[in-house]
C-alpha cells in the first residue's frame, strides 16, 4: 500500500490520505514529481520503465514518482533518484521549472491519473555506467540530446512518455538555455 495525500483541483491539501491504487481508480487529484536530469554534455537522462509496470510498461520516461503522505515534491525527487538510479543528488542542486496539472486516462490499467506534477531540473556528473538501476522499476537508462527528444515528440513516438505539447513547448527552451549556459561554463 502506498498512501498519498489527496488534493483539490487547485492543488490544496484536503486532509484525505488514500492508497495510490484507489486514487487512480477514482481519478482523485494528487501530487507527483519529475526531474529533467542533464549530464555535463548537455544530454538528458531517460529511463525505460520495466515491463511489469501497470502504466506505460517498456516506455521511456523521466525520473518521476508519486509524492508520499507528508512528503514535499522536491524530497520525492531525491528519494526517487536514489531508489531508481542508485545515485545521490542533493535537492539544493535542483531548479524548479513548473507545476503541470493534467488528467490522463490509461486504457492499459483503466485508471485516471489526475495529478499535479512539480517538474525540476538538475545537472549531474554521472555516466550511464554510474547508475545502479532498480530492476523492479526500470530496465535501462540512456542519455538523449535535446534534438533527439524534439524528433521523438515531432514523430509522436509512442515508445516515449511525455506530457502535453503545451508543457513541452515551455520546457524545451528552458533545457536549451541550460545547455547553452553549461557549454559556456566549460
Amino acid at each position: 500500500m502506498e498512501l498519498l495525500d489527496v488534493v483539490d483541483e487547485n492543488n490544496n491539501l484536503t486532509g484525505i490520505k488514500e492508497d495510490k491504487e484507489i486514487i487512480h481508480q477514482k481519478g482523485l487529484w494528487h501530487r507527483e514529481s519529475a526531474i529533467w536530469i542533464m549530464n555535463e554534455n548537455g544530454e538528458m537522462l531517460f529511463q525505460k520503465r520495466a515491463a511489469s509496470k501497470k502504466q506505460n510498461p517498456n516506455k521511456w520516461a523521466l525520473t518521476a514518482g508519486h509524492v508520499d503522505v507528508g512528503e514535499e515534491p522536491i524530497d520525492t525527487m531525491v528519494r526517487e533518484i536514489q531508489e531508481e538510479l542508485g545515485v545521490n543528488v542533493e535537492k539544493e542542486k535542483f531548479s524548479k521549472i513548473l507545476v503541470e496539472k493534467e488528467k490522463i486516462f490509461s486504457p492499459e490499467s483503466n485508471t485516471i491519473n489526475a495529478r499535479f506534477t512539480e517538474h525540476y531540473f538538475t545537472i549531474v556528473p554521472y555516466k550511464i555506467s554510474d547508475y545502479k538501476i532498480q530492476l523492479s522499476e526500470l530496465s535501462e537508462v540512456k542519455y538523449f540530446s535535446i534534438e533527439e527528444i524534439e524528433k521523438i515528440i515531432e514523430n509522436k513516438d509512442e515508445n516515449y512518455v511525455f506530457s502535453t505539447k503545451k508543457y513541452m513547448q515551455k520546457v524545451l527552451p528552458y533545457l536549451k538555455e541550460r545547455r547553452e549556459k553549461l557549454c559556456v561554463e566549460k
